[in-house]
This record gives structure tokens, C-alpha cells and sequence, in this order.
């Protein structure tokens, strides 16, 4: 049986890891103030660098401390080319202010509210990987994660769904952000991603977290720029649509992954996909979304939109995909085998040949608007 919330076991953490308490003043506010203690080398060191703790039972229900610091605003011009490539890959749960919850408002869809923070509503991890070899200089891309029902990410996400496994073994310069969700619970609340530009927050954070996993304050620039593909696997649709929806991440969303998941809000993925014509979307599906996944393509076909139910070599501009798949296929299993064997890796395989095309376009879109 599955490990409840309250009896989590060891959290990692780097050893040096500070935190500012949200609201306290600060007598200094740079990069280099705040981690300029240890190395890059010293504080992510695979030997050296975590130390483990216990949790007990005064913080077990506890969130982690939010990342309150702050990387040091940065000037748009300031270059990051000197930047070197990560070495060593890195896996880490780190806790974030902007991550699904702990959430105190309402639900959307029901009206109701009554989010309190404890063992199902008060985790605020986020598994963040960055795989060796990802250089900040080149086209890269982030992968947004939304897990289903009864999951955790240490459990599920990591070590059962091999995510972090899946954008190493791409070879495509990618990094993984994935939220803690209800824990390890039968609920598709989205929490702050039910906020309008809760997206848009929780990746402004990511990019500050990636810049300090990547040693160097320069690379948050390029973490800010970089196009988006959001996943949502069973229950993490709803998570998934309202990003879409009131995310405020606008045209940096170029792909939209379902993996047996589209159990409604087809509102809002079909007015993305519409509206979106050079992004892609591909929803890969049993018997248990069928009818939503044939409804949602009927919708499009009505709208004029080309729809397919195969993929066949890159996935190019506004693709839009239907993926049956065959009854040896199992919907637990749907992350790591559905059209193919781990999915999510082979999406990121198609899409790598566009990168440098969409790095571009997004770059001059980004200039062209107003500040």
C-alpha cells in the first residue's frame, strides 16, 4: 500500500539551501549575496552535495520552504553565451510558492473551495530535472508534467513514469518541471493553475530555480524565453486546460500532449487548438476517453481543422493527432507505453528538428511586443 502523506519518507536537499522568509526585508538582493557560500560543484554534488532529512512529525504535512529568495532581476541585453553545458544530470524536489498548492480558493468548476493545507492539499514539490549535456545557449525547450490520480513524484512521476528518464534518453536539449498535485489522491484539482497566469507564475519561478541548478543567474533570461510543451497524463487534463485557458503563457505553449486524458474541458483545448494553428496537439487515448477524444476531433474537422490518427516522422506546425491505441494497452501504464514505448520521449524526438525554426520565431515574437 502506497505511503500516505503524512509518513513521506526522506526529502533531499541541498545542503546549502537558504531560504527568505516572503515578506522580510533583505539588506542585500544579488545572486551572488545569496549563494555565493559554495560551488555549483559543491551544492549538487551527487557524493557531497545533499544531506538527507528526516522528515518528522511537526513538518511531515508541512510544504517545504518556498523558494522566497529571488534571483537578481537581469537586464534583457545581458548576454549568456559564456554559459557552459551541465555536466551532470539533476533530479531534485524543491519546494515552490508557486506550484499547485498549498491553494486556498475556490474550484472553478464546482464553486466550492475548502482547500486547506494538509496531507492531500499541502505538498509543494516540484520535480525539476535538468539532463546532462542541456546547454542554455542552444534551442531548448521545457516540459510541464501533469500527473493523474494517486500519484506522487518520487513514486510515480520519477521512478514509475521515468520522466526525468525520458527527457535524458531523448538526446533533445529539454529540461522537466512537474508539480506535486493532489497527493497521492483520486482528484484532478488543479489549484493555482486555476488562476489566471498561475502558468506564467510557476514558470517564472522555474526559471529562476533552473538558473540556480544551472550555477549561473544569466541562464534565467533563457529559461523565460523558451517555448513550453505542456502533458497531461489522466487526471492532470484539468490542470492542463486552465493553463491553456488563464495560464498567460500565450504563444510560448507551442504543444499540448494528452496521454489518456481527455475526460472533458474540450471547450478549451479545442478554442487552443483553433486559435494556435502553429502549435501542435496530440492526444493519445484507450477505451476509457474514446468518446471524448472523437468528439473533440469531430468539433475540429467542423472547424476546419486537419486532423490525423497516426504520426509519421517530425511533427510539423499544427499538427493535430488522434492516437488510438490497442487493448493490450494499459491505461496505468499509459506513460511509459502507449502508441509507443515512452511517449513523451518520442514526442520530444519528433519536435527536435523544428527547435532552432521555433527558438526563432518565438525570439522575434517576444521583441515585437510591447513592454
Amino acid at each position: 500500500m502506497p505511503s500516505p502523506a503524512s509518513s513521506k519518507g526522506d526529502i533531499l536537499v541541498p545542503s546549502a539551501f537558504r531560504t527568505v522568509e516572503a515578506g522580510q526585508p533583505t539588506v542585500r538582493d544579488t545572486f551572488a549575496d545569496r549563494y555565493a557560500v559554495d560551488s555549483f560543484s559543491d551544492r549538487y554534488s551527487a557524493a557531497t552535495g545533499y544531506r538527507p532529512v528526516r522528515a518528522t512529525a511537526s513538518n511531515r504535512t508541512n510544504p517545504l520552504p518556498a523558494g522566497s529568495y529571488k534571483v537578481a532581476s537581469l537586464s534583457p541585453e545581458l548576454p549568456y553565451a559564456g554559459l557552459p553545458a551541465i555536466k551532470q544530470a539533476q533530479t531534485n524536489l524543491i519546494g515552490f510558492e508557486n506550484s499547485a498548492f498549498p491553494y486556498f480558493g475556490k474550484n472553478p468548476r464546482s464553486g466550492s473551495g475548502a482547500y486547506a493545507q494538509g496531507t492531500r492539499y499541502g505538498d509543494n514539490r516540484v520535480l525539476v530535472h535538468v539532463p546532462a549535456g542541456f546547454d542554455v545557449r542552444k534551442p531548448g525547450v521545457i516540459v510541464v508534467f501533469f500527473h493523474g490520480h494517486g500519484a506522487t513524484l518520487e513514486r510515480d512521476v520519477r521512478d514509475r513514469q521515468l520522466l526525468p528518464k525520458q527527457i535524458t534518453e531523448s538526446g533533445v536539449n529539454a529540461v522537466l518541471v512537474a508539480p506535486q498535485l493532489a497527493y497521492d489522491a483520486a482528484d484532478s484539482s488543479a489549484g493555482k493553475f486555476w488562476e489566471r497566469g498561475g502558468l506564467k507564475r510557476f514558470l517564472a519561478e522555474a526559471a529562476d530555480q533552473f538558473a540556480r541548478v544551472y550555477g549561473d543567474p544569466r541562464a534565467s533570461e533563457a529559461f523565460n524565453k523558451m517555448p513550453v510543451v505542456l502533458v497531461g497524463y489522466s487526471g492532470g487534463f484539468v490542470s492542463t486546460a486552465f493553463s491553456l485557458q488563464v495560464g498567460g503563457l500565450g504563444s510560448r505553449v507551442i504543444g499540448v500532449v494528452l496521454l489518456d486524458a481527455l475526460y472533458g474541458e474540450m471547450d478549451k483545448f479545442s478554442s487552443w487548438i483553433i486559435k494556435n494553428r502553429t502549435g501542435f496537439f496530440v492526444s493519445a487515448y484507450t477505451h476509457s476517453t474514446k468518446r471524448h477524444d472523437d468528439e473533440l476531433a469531430r468539433i475540429l474537422r467542423d472547424k476546419g481543422v486537419p486532423v490525423v490518427d497516426e504520426l509519421n516522422g517530425p511533427l510539423k506546425p499544427g499538427t493535430v493527432a488522434f492516437l488510438a491505441t490497442g487493448e493490450g494497452i494499459r491505461h496505468r501504464d499509459y506513460v511509459t507505453l502507449a502508441w509507443t514505448e515512452h511517449p513523451v520521449k518520442d514526442i520530444l524526438v519528433r519536435m527536435r528538428p523544428r527547435l532552432s525554426v521555433i527558438a526563432a520565431r518565438q525570439e522575434r515574437s517576444q521583441t515585437a511586443q510591447p513592454n
